[in-house]
């Protein structure tokens, strides 16, 4: 399971190379990222995750809240991908500060500048996609493509259903928009990619297990108490989007 005998940037790895494969986030060579995911880390590797300038500030404040030194440890970086109770370490309003330094500059930083008291910040990947992302603003005017973005951005988890030599088909609830609301729709099957030339971003996948799945990759088998906590973490985040959509505020 995610986590186990892993450390913590080639945990990191195995997430954050489907988009960087994509050229969306992080360094130019994502073979090298590929490499890390397997296990196989150097200084120059664990540099590497700090050019996620969209994960970064995440995984420092996950770092001070927790009270280690290292933002790779790897209960920092399964925190930030799948969530868990370390994301109770970081206060809210401390965070919202603290991304609104880091990500000031940007010209669009999603609802980041419109939270408030009403709203639960958490340092986990879900919070990035669905709130500091330009994306949910764009739902009511554009409909398929900011969909399209949030589904496949957002880390998701689902049952293993087949097993191919390079893709595996797995059930997973897709991220719906009825016009009003952003919601997990009906499971659905959806064919993930799990290796490339032989090499898998994790353990080889099984039959009847869960995973866990960010763009067209499979990136971890994890347990039913990882999925539940994926899931809290996104019904946060899908609050505070849901709020602004339901008061036409975005």
């Amino acid at each position: 399971m995610t986590g186990v005998h892993v450390a913590g940037p080639a945990l990191f790895a195995r997430y954050a190379y489907p988009p960087n494969e994509l050229g969306y986030c992080g360094a130019d060579d994502a073979s090298a990222l590929l490499r890390q995911a397997t296990g196989t880390v150097t200084d120059q590797d664990r540099s590497r995750a700090q050019q996620f300038d969209g994960a970064w500030p995440y995984l420092a404040a996950l770092a001070r809240g927790v009270g280690v030194d290292d933002p790779l440890d790897p209960r920092v970086i399964e925190a930030y991908w799948l969530g868990g109770p370390l994301l109770d370490s970081v206060n809210s309003e401390q965070l919202v500060a603290h991304l609104r330094r880091e990500f000031g500059k940007r010209n669009d930083t999603g609802l980041l500048s419109d939270l408030d008291g009403r709203d639960r910040a958490l340092a986990h990947h879900s919070f990035h996609v669905l709130v500091v992302y330009p994306w949910a603003r764009l739902l009511r005017k554009h409909g398929a493509v900011p969909l399209s973005v949030l589904q496949n951005c957002r880390i998701r988890w689902g049952e293993v259903r087949e097993v191919g030599d390079e893709y595996a088909e797995v059930m997973s609830s897709p991220l719906v928009f009825d016009g009003n609301q952003l919601l997990r729709g009906p499971e659905a099957v959806e064919p993930v990619r799990w290796n490339v030339d032989g090499i898998p971003l994790g353990p080889d996948p099984v039959r009847g297990t869960l995973v866990a799945l960010h763009w067209d990759w499979l990136c971890d088998t994890i347990s039913v108490t990882q999925a539940g906590a994926l899931d809290l973490a996104e019904e946060s985040a899908l609050e505070i989007v849901n709020l602004r959509l339901r008061a036409r505020e975005v």
